[in-house]
C-alpha cells in the first residue's frame, strides 16, 4: 500500500496518478493485495522456519512441499539423524500458520472479486452468456429471475400433461361408454325378442290346446311346500328347474369332487389290503409306487377343488385341498380295519359252520339209535 501511494504522489508519475487511482479502485486483485493481512514478524518467522522467502508470495503446493520436506529430516519416527521432536514441533506450528494466512488472503480476495462483480463491474456483454440473457440487475437477482422462470415453464408443462391426460381419459371413457351401451340395448333387444317368441309360443300351445290334459289343472299351487320362507316366484323357478333335470355348475362339480375322491381312496384301499402287514421291502416299494402315481390324479383333484371355491354360494362349503399323506394314512387304516373286518366275518362263519354241524349232529343221533340198538341185539344173540 505505500509503494502506490509513493507512486501516486510521485512527480514524475503524476501525470498517471488519475489513470492508476481510477485502476486501484476497479481492479479487484489490487483490491485484494491492498485489503490482504499484513505480514507480521511470527508468521515471517515461520515463512523462515519452512525455508521459504517471507514476503508471503508463496503457493499452498510450495508450502506443503517444504512442510514435507522437513517433515522427513525432524520427525521423531523417521529414523534420520537429524530427528529432533521440539523442531518438528515448531515446524509443524509454522505451516499451520502460514495456511491460516494464505486462507485469509484467498477469503478476502474472492470477496473482494464477489463485490465487484455485485456492483456491475462485469463485460457488458457476459450478461447474455447466462441465465439465457433472462432478468436485469446483479448476478444474484438474474439468478433469482431465472429460477423463477423455469418454475414456471415446468408448471406450464404440468399443468400441459394433465390436461392431456384427462382428454385422453375423458375419450376413452367415452368410448367405453358408448361400447356399453351398445352391448347393453342389444341384450335387451334379443331379451324382448325371446319374450315375444316365448309369449307366442305359449298362445300357440294354448289355442291348440296342449294345456288342457295337464296334471293338476283347476288345482291351486303348492307354493310353500319346502320353503315357506322363500318367494314364490323363486321356488317355482327353482322347482321348474330341478323338474327339468337342470342343476348348478357348483352342485355338478362337488359331484365330481365326491366321485373322484372315492375313486382314489377306493384304488389306495385296495392296493394297500393286497400287502401285508407289516410289509416287506418288497411291498413297501409298491406302495410308494402306488403313492407316485395317485399323485397326478390328486394334483388334478385340486385343482377341481380350486373352481369350486370360486363358484360356491357360500363360504362355509368350500373345501381344502387333499394331501397324498393324509390320504395315504387313511388308506392305511381302513385296509387295517377291513383285515379285521374280514377276519371277524371268518370267525362268524367258521362258529356258523360248527353251530350247523352241531345241529346235524343232533338231528341224526335219533335216527340212527334203533338201527343201532338192533344190530347189537342181532350180534348179541348169534353169539
Amino acid at each position: 500500500m505505500s509503494c502506490l501511494s509513493h507512486l501516486l504522489v510521485s512527480p514524475s508519475v503524476f501525470c498517471n496518478g488519475r489513470f492508476l487511482l481510477i485502476l486501484s479502485q476497479r481492479s479487484p486483485l489490487l483490491r485484494a493485495f491492498s485489503s490482504a493481512p499484513q505480514i507480521t514478524r511470527s508468521l515471517q518467522e515461520s515463512y523462515r522456519l519452512l525455508q521459504l522467502p517471507d514476503r508471503g508470495d508463496s503457493s499452498p503446493a510450495q508450502v506443503k512441499e517444504a512442510y514435507l520436506r522437513l517433515a522427513k529430516l525432524y520427525h521423531p519416527d523417521c529414523g534420520a539423524p537429524t530427528a529432533d521432536a521440539g523442531l518438528f514441533a515448531q515446524v509443524e506450528e509454522a505451516y499451520r500458520a502460514v495456511l491460516v494466512y494464505q486462507s485469509k488472503t484467498r477469503e478476502v480476495g474472492a470477496k473482494a472479486v464477489e463485490d465487484e462483480e455485485a456492483r456491475g463491474t462485469a463485460v457488458a456483454h457476459r450478461q447474455y452468456l447466462n441465465y439465457e440473457g433472462v432478468g436485469s440487475g446483479t448476478p444474484f437477482q438474474r439468478e433469482r429471475q431465472y429460477r423463477q422462470i423455469r418454475v414456471d415453464r415446468a408448471t406450464e408443462k404440468v399443468l400441459d400433461y394433465r390436461q392431456r391426460e384427462h382428454e385422453r381419459a375423458a375419450a376413452a371413457e367415452g368410448a367405453l361408454v358408448e361400447r356399453d351401451m351398445r352391448q347393453r340395448s342389444r341384450k335387451i333387444k334379443i331379451t324382448q325378442a325371446v319374450e315375444r317368441l316365448v309369449e307366442d309360443l305359449i298362445q300357440e300351445s294354448m289355442a291348440r290346446g296342449d294345456f288342457r290334459n295337464l296334471s293338476g289343472a283347476g288345482k291351486p299351487l303348492n307354493k310353500f311346500e319346502h320353503n315357506p320362507y322363500a318367494d314364490p316366484m323363486t321356488h317355482n323357478l327353482n322347482r321348474i328347474l330341478i323338474d327339468n333335470g337342470y342343476q348348478p355348475p357348483w352342485v355338478v362339480t362337488q359331484r365330481d369332487i365326491r366321485e373322484a375322491v372315492a375313486h382314489i381312496r377306493g384304488k389306495l384301499v385296495e392296493g394297500r389290503t393286497r400287502l401285508g402287514e407289516p410289509m416287506t421291502p418288497k411291498e413297501q416299494s409298491q406302495w410308494e409306487e402306488l403313492c407316485g402315481s395317485m399323485e397326478e390324479e390328486l394334483a388334478k383333484l385340486n385343482k377341481l377343488v380350486d373352481n369350486y371355491n370360486l363358484i360356491v354360494p357360500m363360504l362355509n362349503m368350500q373345501m381344502v385341498h387333499f394331501r397324498m399323506s393324509r390320504e395315504a394314512e387313511r388308506a392305511v387304516k381302513a385296509a387295517r380295519q377291513h383285515r379285521l373286518d374280514r377276519q371277524r366275518e371268518r370267525e362268524r362263519e367258521r362258529e356258523r359252520r360248527k353251530e350247523e354241524k352241531k345241529r346235524a349232529n343232533v338231528v341224526s343221533r335219533p335216527r340212527n339209535s334203533p338201527q343201532g340198538f338192533t344190530s347189537w341185539m342181532k350180534k348179541l344173540l348169534r353169539l
